[in-house]
């Protein structure tokens, strides 16, 4: 099973993929955690560029081709290999990040993100994607508070408002990929519900590894 993590900034997504990692090892499963951008010698360096704040003269079109070079790299090197052997892959952003902050938030086309992102994948889709949602204000007090501030984050509250309701959108339109979580809830209650879903999830797919 392939599931991501995906939210706005400030959301706390990346801090519950260890603990449900973790969690799901001690229930027998064969799990592998990553992320995107990075995920792998490649990437990471990719990575680096694209949220170094000095960057600032980055084209939207350059940072989406960025981001569609370090996933091609994760998807061939990491995702798939592990999938083959049956394992859960846990990966903290993917495909839909794109759409959401370059398509929504650069209001660039979306038609034409889809097709990139379908190259750079290979047409790998997630099994469940959890979408973390807050409000963007408090998500960025947040990420001011003791979060990695990076190049994106550092954009006008309009555009994360765009990425917010473009994440929204991209969830009513596939409900039985996505599920909704309030990050605004202390993060134990948070994994508590992020392992209430994935557990269920598992129930339902009997291919799963353990």
């Amino acid at each position: 099973m392939f599931i991501t993590f995906e939210g706005p900034d400030g959301s706390g997504k990346t801090s519950q993929v260890l603990p449900l990692a973790e969690f799901l090892r001690q229930a027998g499963y064969n799990v592998l955690a990553t992320r995107e951008p990075g995920g792998t010698a490649i990437g990471d360096r990719v990575r680096a560029v694209l949220l170094d704040l000095h960057n600032t003269e980055m084209h939207p079109r350059a940072e989406i081709l960025l981001f569609q070079a370090s996933r091609a790299q994760l998807v061939e090197q990491v995702i798939r290999p592990h999938l083959a052997k049956k394992g859960i892959v846990l990966c903290d952003r993917y495909a839909d990040s794109t759409l959401a902050y370059q398509g929504y938030g650069y209001q660039t086309d979306l038609e034409q993100l889809r097709a990139i992102v379908r190259f750079a994948t290979g047409n790998l889709t997630p099994d469940l994607t959890l979408l973390f949602d807050l409000d963007v204000e408090v998500g960025l007090r947040r990420r001011v508070g003791g979060g990695e501030w990076n190049r994106l984050d550092a954009h006008e509250r309009a555009f994360h408002e765009r990425v917010r309701q473009g994440y929204h959108k991209l969830a009513e339109a596939d409900p039985q990929r996505w599920v909704m979580i309030d990050a605004a809830q202390p993060p134990d209650a948070v994994q508590a519900r992020v392992r209430e879903i994935v557990l269920q999830r598992l129930r339902e797919t009997p291919s799963s590894s353990r």
